[in-house]
């Protein structure tokens, strides 16, 4: 995310466009790539940062609205030449959409897909990076990491992946292109927690205390300029404990997290400061509204009761996409999976986890 030579658009004003799927590729047994067709026209609005996520929109069987956030594995385009746009989608037990990506989804159909946006990107420079991720974690990380050693001659990657075993391992045929096209300056390490592997690490869990050990005998932890941490809660949480008990600053240590409702995270906390009774004023799209606060909902519910243009596209507090800025008032978010700490201390939250905590809130989603 944004910091320490990390950038990202984290324009909240992006907008939805219908896009053509151009191709459906089967990576494993539960997960597929697909690839959308960019006109011309909309070329520069899908110029993405390697790294940023697409939220894409369909309206349900009982005609609700869908909306789920996934990551482009793409490089980054050069400027001049078209966008591509390829998202990795893994099967989720009882996901709508992504039950519907790999069931139905097919070549010439229509998808509502939101500008590229996000935080977890890393501007191509000279340096030592690396990445720890599981799962569908690399889809993002392929992006940063292809884009990167594409681009800076002088720049080298380390990654070091965690799946369950060799089939259910995504991108594989990607990241050894990466290994054989540039074998002095791209490092892979490949953990499988539920398959024994003929040469390379024991199979196991990559949790904390296996990373304790793991990483000094791989990196100079201390030297490397910027850690990718992205894949569930538990191992993102893992790996985060151990690069700071290595004594890497926290502005070297970049998130995300997928999966964040398996049990591992903290559940929100009990509405128990809410005023009896809020006002909301928002800013958004340089129009500015005052509503009241339902009690027990989120401020993004509020907004999104009088303005349906309000951003969002996991209501999980893991894309932030609702990022605002807190005018004025406090609130009390119920959790944080988007925003780094330099982000919340300069008054950032989250919109769809934050609830008032004084009868006067205002928030701005055009900062």
């Amino acid at each position: 995310m944004e910091s320490s030579g990390v950038a990202g658009r984290a324009d909240a004003r992006a907008g939805f466009h219908p896009l053509v799927v151009s191709e459906v590729e089967p990576l494993t047994d539960d997960s597929v790539a697909v690839t959308f067709a960019v006109p011309p026209e909309l070329h520069e609005r899908y110029r993405h940062l390697p790294g940023q996520h697409l939220a894409l929109r369909r309206t349900g069987e009982q005609g609700e609205e869908i909306r789920r956030t996934y990551s482009i594995c793409a490089p980054a385009s050069p400027v001049g030449e078209p966008p591509v746009l390829r998202v990795g989608i893994r099967l989720v037990d009882g996901g709508s959409f992504s039950t519907y990506a790999l069931k139905e989804l097919a070549v010439g159909d229509l998808v509502e897909v939101m500008e590229p946006m996000g935080r977890f990107s890393l501007v191509p420079r000279a340096g030592h990076f690396a990445a720890v991720v599981g799962g569908s974690g690399i889809t993002p990380v392929l992006s940063i990491a292809a884009t990167l050693l594409a681009r800076e001659p002088e720049a080298r990657f380390c990654l070091i992946r965690s799946d369950r075993t060799a089939a259910s391992t995504m991108f594989l045929d990607e990241v050894a292109d990466l290994k054989d096209r540039y074998p002095d300056r791209f490092q892979l390490v490949t953990v499988l927690s539920r398959e024994e592997q003929q040469a390379g690490l024991p199979s196991g869990r990559l949790d904390r205390e296996r990373l304790d050990a793991l990483l000094p005998s791989l990196l100079p932890v201390g030297a490397i300029d910027g850690w990718f941490l992205c894949g569930p809660f538990g191992l993102v949480q893992g790996a985060e404990r151990a690069l700071r008990g290595l004594g890497v600053d926290r502005g070297r240590i970049h998130q995300e997290i997928f999966h964040v409702d398996d049990g591992s995270a903290p559940a929100p906390a009990v509405a128990a400061d809410a005023p009896a009774h809020a006002t909301l004023t928002a800013t958004l799209h340089g129009r500015s509204g005052s509503w009241p606060v339902d009690r027990g909902e989120t401020l993004l519910d509020t907004v999104l009761r009088s303005r349906a243009d309000a951003p969002y596209a996991c209501k999980g507090g893991v894309c932030g996409t609702c990022r605002a800025f807190l005018v004025s008032g406090e609130v009390r978010m119920d959790r944080n999976f988007a925003l780094e700490p330099e982000e919340t201390e300069a008054g950032y939250v989250l919109a769809c986890q934050s609830h008032p905590v004084t009868p006067d809130v205002e928030l701005d989603f055009d900062r």
